[in-house]
């Protein structure tokens, strides 16, 4: 388990880098990540390679010696590829300009933050969330305020009362993430357009985690085979920035390729900020991403059925009576609750050892997270079949 780090007072470190919080879920990633015969379902990727079509091309980036500093903003088709894709998904043009390639979705997220909020500021959270968004605040200078959402037999929801309640002089944005890690809830229309309401109201900025957007699974959510997105409702002069990456729809985690969406009155900003961050992404990534976009549908619908089949295998684990588990509406997780848990942290590292399983535990994603788990289930079949059995039959031992 994680030990603390004592860091030495003469260093006189940035409490912003000093205090950056660590994550709970990488610490049990590191614990179990070299056992024998583990079923590693702890961080949110498949366990398909990238595919071929999409390597080829990099490989031919390189062959051909694009190996040199490029457009701070992307390539040129990069950012026109994304537009069409966004027109073929949302039915509407979009303009290029809109579109910044940075080096995966954390960069982006950091850019935001950057943009928008600083020392003194605060960012409003609805929990539990993917830890990274209060990290990225934090080492910003700003506050994260988680603000916890509510969960019954139905799965969870939405506090708008806590959420505007929770809105100051200071806030500065809202973080929404639909559909959620973890929680798997969807925003639907009438959702996006409260939230919308009410940052219009307080002028404050959205930032907007799509990233999960093509996997949905309520009928009543679903709109033209995706899930509900604040493009459906926004207008052009609305102050929202959506985060983005191609590491979840196209098996890409390893190649950190991602990009930040913004008005494209904000580009200059954006570009400077990335030159400071990384100087841009490289080429080659940037011609394998193209491809992904281009030539990757049948491998994203591939990725959609297989996280489905996955879905319907998980939620047998509430067979054990030992858990809560309201079927989630998006994403590739199941956070389910354990009865009668007190340390899901305590119950994340006893599976690894005493059922070969790795989950993420539910503490790592705030507090509104303590008592759960995080299960990612965009995984091969005969795995998930197997690491339900094998935590059903732990779970009467851990929770004893």
């Amino acid at each position: 388990m994680n030990a603390s780090v004592s860091i030495p007072s003469v260093m006189n470190l940035r409490p912003e880098a000093e205090l950056a919080p660590t994550s709970g879920i990488v610490d049990v990633f590191n614990y179990g990540r070299n056992r024998q015969g583990i079923i590693p379902l702890w961080v949110g990727e498949g366990h398909l390679p990238t595919p071929s079509f999409i390597c080829d091309a990099a490989a031919r980036s390189l062959a051909a010696g694009e190996t040199f500093y490029t457009y701070q903003r992307g390539i040129p088709e990069l950012r026109q590829a994304l537009a069409s894709y966004h027109e073929r998904l949302y039915g509407a043009p979009v303009d290029p300009e809109r579109f910044f390639v940075t080096s995966g979705g954390m960069p982006a997220i950091q850019i935001a933050m950057r943009m928008i909020a600083g020392v003194g500021d605060e960012v409003l959270i609805s929990t539990p969330a993917w830890p990274n968004f209060g990290g990225a605040i934090s080492i910003s200078g700003a506050r994260p305020v988680g603000v916890p959402m509510n969960f019954d037999q139905r799965g969870w929801s939405l506090d708008f009362e806590r959420l505007e309640q929770a809105i100051t002089p200071r806030t500065r944005a809202i973080v929404i993430n639909s559909p959620a890690n973890p929680t798997g809830w969807t925003a639907s229309h009438d959702d996006l357009r409260a939230i919308l309401d009410l940052a219009r109201k307080h002028g404050i900025w959205i930032v907007a985690d799509e990233i999960y957007g093509r996997f949905i699974y309520d009928p009543t959510l679903t709109v033209d085979g995706r899930a509900p997105s604040f493009r459906d409702v926004m207008t052009p002069e609305d102050r929202i920035l959506f985060i983005q990456t191609f590491s979840k729809n196209w098996a890409m985690t390893g190649w950190r390729i991602g990009w930040l969406e913004a008005p494209p009155a904000l580009g200059q900003i954006i570009e400077n900020l990335i030159q400071y961050q990384s100087s841009g992404t490289p080429v080659f990534s940037q011609r394998a991403a193209v491809a992904a976009l281009e030539q990757g549908e049948d491998f994203v619908a591939m990725q959609i059925a297989n996280a489905r089949t996955g879905r319907d295998i998980v939620g047998h684990l509430a067979e054990t009576g030992l858990v809560d588990l309201p079927p989630p509406s998006g994403a590739f997780y199941s956070f389910f609750r354990i009865r009668g848990a007190r340390n899901s942290n305590e119950i994340a590292f006893r599976l690894v050892d005493e059922a070969n399983v790795g989950l993420a535990p539910g503490s790592a994603f705030g507090e509104a997270g303590e008592g759960y788990l995080r299960l990612c289930y965009a995984r091969r079949a005969e795995d998930l079949e197997e690491a339900v059995r094998r935590i059903s039959a732990a779970l009467p031992k851990l929770v004893a």
